[in-house]
């Protein structure tokens, strides 16, 4: 599965994402993909991202399986089941 990670940096939310982000890749020792939402307008249109941040975990057929919208960002372990 891929697990992506849509936020824009400079934003007042911009450190709580990267915090998050690094915080899973020191306890789990995987990386989530992190994505520009003004670089990749047509990913995030494909997948109605409107919310920033967004966390998608997409299976191997590009469908959604579990999505996290907005500054409330989930528990590690709720990726984590997702990037395994």
């Amino acid at each position: 599965m891929r697990v992506v990670c849509i936020y824009r940096e400079g934003q007042d939310y911009s450190r709580s994402v990267s915090e998050w982000l690094e915080n899973f890749r020191r306890q789990t020792g995987r990386e989530i993909e992190t994505m520009n939402p003004d670089e990749n307008t047509g990913f995030c249109e494909a997948y109605d991202v409107v919310e920033y941040p967004t966390i998608l975990a997409l299976g191997t057929n590009g469908e959604v399986r579990a999505s996290w919208r907005g500054r409330n960002l989930p528990l590690i372990n709720e990726v984590l089941y997702y990037t395994i």
